[in-house]
């Protein structure tokens, strides 16, 4: 999803500027809460540096690719806070629930 190719499609109603924060926030939870239950006892400045390191190649992959993509700085913000919702979601679930 965050590669592919950019086009801007304003016919459906839930299609609005900067949707494509939402996506990256959102894929980006997901990716955390996803990577914290596959590896739980992992240190959080290891999972912070890895989820970046992935967001950093994917906007630069954007950029790179020519598809109609570009790299931004608002995404790596979205990222970033995507990824810590991941990961105090899995935290605060795991402290609920067992």
């Amino acid at each position: 999803m965050l590669l592919k190719p950019g086009e801007e499609n304003q016919e459906y109603w839930f299609m609005f500027n900067g949707i494509d924060k939402v996506l990256h926030l959102s894929i980006f939870a997901m990716l955390g809460f996803c990577f914290m239950a596959a590896f739980p006892r992992i240190r959080f400045s290891y999972f912070f540096q890895i989820i970046l390191i992935y967001a950093f190649l994917t906007e630069i992959f954007q950029e790179e690719m020519g598809l109609g993509r570009s790299m931004e700085t608002l995404d790596i913000v979205a990222d970033t806070i995507g990824c810590l919702i991941g990961y105090y979601t899995y935290k605060a679930l795991i402290k609920r629930f067992f």
